[in-house]
């Protein structure tokens, strides 16, 4: 039962990765492709966390925990960069 579920979080974190980086791409404004990038660091840190509850494995969360600092660190300062005049 929980490798079905797995499949399915894992489906459904991949459409959302697919959505986030189609916002970054295609993002009509910059606070929009930086809430995408934001989203598209999320679903890889929730990607990596099912895939060591699909595992057992707990050797990436480490990696997960420095990769959800590093997304939210970048954000703040996409935001700072946006609030001082960004690219206008």
């Amino acid at each position: 039962m929980l490798d079905i579920v797995c499949a399915i979080v894992m489906l459904t974190l991949v459409a959302a990765f697919g959505a986030s980086l189609y916002r970054v791409v295609v993002g009509p404004s910059l606070p929009d492709r930086v809430v995408a990038l934001d989203m598209a660091g999320t679903v890889v840190v929730a990607f990596i966390l099912t895939r060591c509850i699909q595992t057992g494995e707990s050797y990436y969360i480490s990696a997960a925990i420095c990769m959800a600092l590093l997304s939210f660190v970048g954000t703040v300062a996409f935001a700072l960069y946006i609030r001082r005049g960004g690219p206008s």
